[in-house]
């Protein structure tokens, strides 16, 4: 009864933001620079709306997939209901060489202190720092907490490449996010861990289903780690190369048309394998993104001691190189439209919003940077990363509506976003299409039917 009530009070939310569009206009974009040209993005198409980590990520409990009926439905299967156009898995290997959908190859991490030891709580547990299974509370994989070094970080947990898919068939998703998203615990022990075939058939059966082209925008996850610096359990190293591995499902799957693909990596030495090597050798031609963080480097580079860091990659001679081996970028939308938060007098971020910590709610919009320009003249495409309605990732510039973030980045030219709600990814995107029809109303009608019985 209780899950019940809730999807009625969220279809009723839906709604209600259709109508809230209907009748009303955002402040920060002016629809009028929309009807006089294009879309600023490369082509001049609409941008693309990427599900991540499924798309209905701000609903459900990530990378998840199902559908029980009512509101017990996944985030991957939600975030095709409301309209995302290609759907994100994050990939990982278990210990038996099968791809499953993880964001980290850690199913949990525990807390631990300046010596590197394990935090326990009152009860003996270890200190949970952040899980998207329940492995924790799996009494005979209790033996499997172990301590590695991830690219460069000693972290403590469960990791995917010491459990067969039989093992990781036994755990259950969990909110990744509980204090952020408190209301997508209640379907905490729902769903199994996905393995990406699963994903792949997913989006088959609902494109064959809808007749909609639905797409998926797998991840590469921590490549250098697979293939040369991570040990199982026992110490032995991993030596599995996760993207022949990728390219090899995707072949066994019959999904390789590169119209419904994208294959993104924060790394570059797998992705140019993927290019030269990988994808011709399995005559496949599929898009390729190189992801960019905000700071650092590749791991790749730092593991191979080259000197270049993401800022190199995002000059415009950076991008020119990227362009060789890549269709487009993923940038932190950060470097797009950078925000910091106010100082006090000793020059510490002030906590605006009160709640103990500084996160985006503190942090206000500086003015756009040329990346957006800079790749489209190198001839990328552009995917930032990642667009939340929560409070907690949203600027005060946007004044608590979301939606105002989606119309200013798409006004920069973005040629697709990331985003853990595709239901207000899919609204931005259909105004912005009205817009440029003259259009000033998205209709309660064409916003994404959904199958789900309501009683």
């Amino acid at each position: 009864m209780l899950r019940l009530k809730n999807y009625i009070l969220f279809v009723c939310f839906f709604v209600a933001l259709s109508v809230s569009l209907t009748l009303g206009s955002i402040n920060l974009v002016d629809a009028s620079d929309f009807r006089s040209r294009k879309l600023n993005t490369l082509y001049g198409q609409p941008p693309i709306v990427i599900g991540h980590r499924g798309g209905g990520t701000g609903y459900r409990p990530e990378h998840t997939v199902g559908n029980f009926g009512y509101d017990l439905i996944g985030s991957h299967n939600l975030g095709i209901e409301f309209g995302a156009d290609y759907i994100e898995p994050d990939l990982v290997v278990t210990k038996d060489g099968v791809l499953i959908v993880r964001h980290e190859p850690l199913l949990a991490t525990v807390k631990t202190d300046n010596n590197g030891k394990i935090v326990y709580d009152a009860h003996g547990k270890a200190t949970i720092q952040e899980a998207t299974t329940n492995v924790a509370d799996v009494s005979e994989f209790a033996p499997r907490l172990t301590t590695k070094v991830l690219d460069g970080n000693r972290v403590t947990g469960w990791f995917a490449e010491d459990f067969t898919l039989a093992e990781i068939k036994k755990l259950r998703a969990i909110e990744r996010l509980p204090n952020i998203r408190p209301q997508n615990t209640q379907y905490n022990g729902l769903f199994q861990i996905p393995t990406f075939d699963e994903v792949i058939n997913l989006a088959k059966r609902r494109e064959a289903k809808t007749g909609r082209k639905i797409g998926i925008y797998p991840e590469t996850k921590h490549p250098t780690y697979f293939a040369e610096a991570g040990k199982y359990l026992d110490g032995t190293p991993i030596h599995v190369n996760t993207s022949k591995l990728l390219i090899d499902r995707l072949v066994a799957n019959g999904y390789t048309n590169g119209d419904r693909i994208f294959i993104q990596s924060f790394e570059v030495s797998n992705l140019k394998e993927l290019k030269n090597r990988i994808m011709p050798s399995a005559g496949v031609n599929i898009p390729l993104i190189q992801l960019i963080d905000s700071s650092g480097a590749p791991y790749d580079f730092v593991y191979h001691n080259l000197p270049q860091t993401y800022a190199d990659l995002i000059t415009p001679a950076g991008l020119t190189q990227v362009k060789t081996y890549a269709t487009g970028i993923g940038p932190d939308k950060r470097l797009i439209v950078p925000a910091s938060a106010q100082l006090d007098k000793q020059s510490q971020p002030i906590d605006i919003n009160g709640d103990g910590q500084i996160s985006d709610a503190d942090k206000f919009l500086k003015q756009p940077t040329s990346l957006v320009r800079d790749a489209h003249n190198a001839g990328l495409l552009v995917h930032p990363y990642t667009f939340r309605s929560d409070s907690y990732f949203l600027s005060p510039d946007y004044q608590g509506q979301p939606l105002r973030e989606y119309e200013q980045f798409i006004k920069l030219g973005i040629d697709g976003y990331f985003t853990d709600f595709a239901n207000y990814g899919y609204v931005a995107k259909e105004k912005a299409i009205h817009s440029l029809r003259e259009a000033h109303q998205v209709r309660i009608w064409e916003l994404p039917k959904t199958n789900y019985p309501v009683k």
